[in-house]
């Protein structure tokens, strides 16, 4: 080695070389270790203690349950139900015969079937089906039984409501109410922790709530579930016994604008909202609206008379024709009871277009009522500069127009109430979580005619119903005011064959009106097929079962008033030789007491009748077959099974009163 050269390891036996540089590296390696330890237990200490937490704890959402949707009355139409799902895991298990034992005494299950969901041969299992929370006080205890919780939609009328209900897809409503207030039905997830073991499978009994999930707001609905059953039944029926492909019954309050029971049968579906989203033709039931323009506008009365002539008449390329025509001439009220589509016609020549048009749209035609529902129609009415020559003459019979069924009972609402629009009410009052209760008060939209333009309307469609085309809706001392429309169906590129609507829009009592009742049937088939023979009578008996409900928004104080006042028989049914009968209007209404006593003429002439065994039958059809005998009814109440007083075929006088008798008591 020069001497001032330095020590290198070139200089140094081979041995001492590598002894140095294996002592670097151990230097380094050992360096670099505690770099790492500083780095991760200072700098990084916080986010590996998440890491290890999070090993050995699971978060998870914790459902919350949906707001509920309850009829008019609080009874509850859609609930979030809660139920458990349970799982066992084999090899967790500790004591296999008490689980076995909770398998058979908590669940149900037999004890062959228990020894098969506990077999240490298999791993992990989910108990079929989901289970009552009662359950959860004798499992969750358990070592190797694990407990998830769901909440799912329950709706306890779902064959009655499901088109206005919709229902929840994928934790979201889709259709009606479920869809329309999703983000107030909707509740707030909360948060849980749960400890697992060193496998990541969570530890029995060791789950902590750390945020409680919210539940979201309630609906409150006009829907009357009473009505609501008694028109599903009374269409249902007429279906049957018709036919028809299908149909739509609505029932409001004129006086309100709420809709008590809204139903849409498509074939065998009924969950559909027709009323709504499918507009028709109506043809004869648009009459009444074309007679109050021309009284509105003070250019006819109802004692105008028109020529008619041979119930033909063609007029700009068309030809109208009338059903009835027994005489030359008809006053205009005359032509509007008996639905002359000729008289009806021709006394609309003197309107304007603009006038017909403003006056159907002011009665809502046209445009949607603002339902809250998803999908509803504005149906079609086109503006006078759309016309073609006929419109006129179309659109004053009720053709050229297409309405809803809705649209076309918030309308005769007008005409009941005294001319006054009201907005259509489907929702009554909603509350949000934490908050107060919102109300929907009943709104008018506009005033379309003078009450005495109505009041001269309902006189004639009172006659309608006596003695016209609707005597199919009488209803024994109560008059009712209706009008009957059959109309051509339309699709498919023209009017088909052989196919109608048949319709029936009624009100009662026509002096005070309560209700209103739009009935429409989609090609009946068997029988006649005119609105006044297969949808009139399907009013008469949601009118009928309504009075008989036990639960009523009817004001039978008001209707006993009325039925007092003013007895009434029906002048098409009455001879000297055939007595007349209908029904005695007199079921116990609660604490407002019958609607008749054994002093008012509720029926005409002497007569018998056998009484019916009606035992196996429905409470409110039950009703409805002894009201169409004469009879007066009584219910006893309580529930349970039922039978006559007096007993099955024995013969009792027409008039006087059948008990119906519980039989559990």
């Amino acid at each position: 080695m020069r001497p001032g050269s330095g020590s290198r390891c070139v200089d140094l036996p081979r041995f001492d070389c590598r002894r140095r540089i294996l002592l670097g590296a151990w230097l380094l390696a050992a360096l670099t270790l505690l770099a790492r330890a500083v780095e991760v237990q200072v700098v990084e200490s916080s986010e590996w203690r998440e890491r290890a937490r999070m090993q050995q704890q699971m978060a998870s959402a914790v459902p919350a349950p949906r707001g509920t949707i309850y009829d008019r009355d609080g009874t509850p139409l859609a609930v979030s139900r809660e139920r458990y799902e349970v799982s066992i895991d084999a090899d967790q298990l500790q004591d296999r015969v008490a689980v076995r034992a909770a398998l058979v005494n908590l669940l149900g299950f037999t004890p062959r079937r228990a020894g098969e969901l506990t077999d240490p041969a298999r791993d992990w299992i989910v108990v079929p089906g989901r289970f009552e929370p009662s359950v959860r006080p004798g499992l969750e205890g358990l070592q190797g039984v694990h407990l998830r919780r769901e909440l799912r939609r329950d709706y306890p009328y779902e064959t009655l409501m499901a088109g206005i209900l919709g229902r929840v897809v994928e934790e979201r409503g889709a259709g009606g109410i479920e869809q329309n207030f999703e983000e107030l039905l909707t509740g707030h997830p909360g948060r849980s922790v749960v400890a697992r073991d060193s496998h990541g499978r969570p530890i029995p009994g060791q789950t902590v709530q750390v945020e409680a999930p919210r539940a979201g707001g309630d609906v409150h609905l006009t829907i009357d579930l009473d009505l609501q059953e008694i028109g599903h039944q009374a269409l249902t029926e007429a279906i049957t016994e018709t036919g028809a492909r299908g149909g739509d019954l609505i029932v409001t309050d004129p006086r309100t604008g709420e809709i008590l029971a809204m139903v849409s049968i498509d074939g065998e579906s009924a969950g559909t909202l027709s009323g709504i989203n499918t507009p028709y033709e109506p043809g004869s039931t648009l009459k009444p609206f074309t007679v109050a323009a021309l009284l509105e506008s003070g250019k006819a009365r109802l004692v105008d008379e028109i020529e008619i002539g041979d119930g033909r008449w063609t007029v700009n390329g068309r030809t109208l024709t009338d059903d009835h025509a027994d005489t030359t001439r008809l006053s205009l009220a005359d032509a509007l009871r008996v639905s002359s589509n000729v008289g009806v016609a021709k006394a609309a020549l003197v309107l304007t277009p603009g006038e017909q048009y403003e006056a159907l749209r002011d009665f809502g035609f046209g445009v949607r009522t603002g339902v809250p529902l998803p999908g509803e129609s504005a149906g079609i009415l086109r503006r006078p500069r759309e016309w073609s020559q006929p419109s006129p003459q179309s659109l004053a019979i009720g053709y050229e127009i297409s309405v809803t069924p809705l649209q076309m009972a918030m309308a005769y609402g007008a005409l009941a109430n005294g001319g006054r629009l009201l907005e259509a009410r489907l929702v009554s009052r909603v509350r949000a979580p934490d908050a107060p209760a919102r109300h929907f008060p009943p709104q008018v939209i506009r005033k379309v005619v003078h009450g005495g333009v109505t009041g001269q309307i309902s006189r004639v469609l009172v006659d309608v119903v006596d003695d016209g085309t609707g005597v199919e809706a009488q209803l024994g001392t109560i008059s009712v005011a209706g009008k009957t429309g059959t109309s051509r169906v339309y699709g498919d590129g023209g009017y088909q064959k052989g196919r109608y609507f048949s319709s029936f829009v009624g009100y009662f009592p026509a002096e005070a009106p309560q209700l209103v009742i739009f009935v429409k049937l989609d090609s009946p088939t068997r029988g006649l097929y005119y609105g006044g023979a297969t949808a009139a009578p399907v009013t008469r008996a949601t009118m009928e079962a309504a009075l008989a409900a036990r639960q009523s928004p009817l004001d039978r104080g008001e209707l006993l008033r009325l039925a007092r006042r003013a007895p009434f028989v029906p002048r098409d049914r009455a001879t000297e030789t055939e007595p007349v009968r209908f029904a005695a209007l007199d079921v116990t209404g609660g604490e407002a007491g019958p609607l008749s006593t054994p002093g008012d003429p509720v029926w005409v002439g002497p007569g018998e009748a056998s009484v019916p065994d009606v035992s196996g039958l429905p409470l409110r059809v039950a009703v409805r077959h002894l009201h169409r005998l004469g009879f007066r009814v009584r219910v006893d109440d309580g529930g349970g099974g039922f039978t006559t007083d007096p007993e099955p075929g024995r013969r009792w006088a027409v008039g006087d009163t059948v008990r119906i008798v519980r039989t559990d008591r």
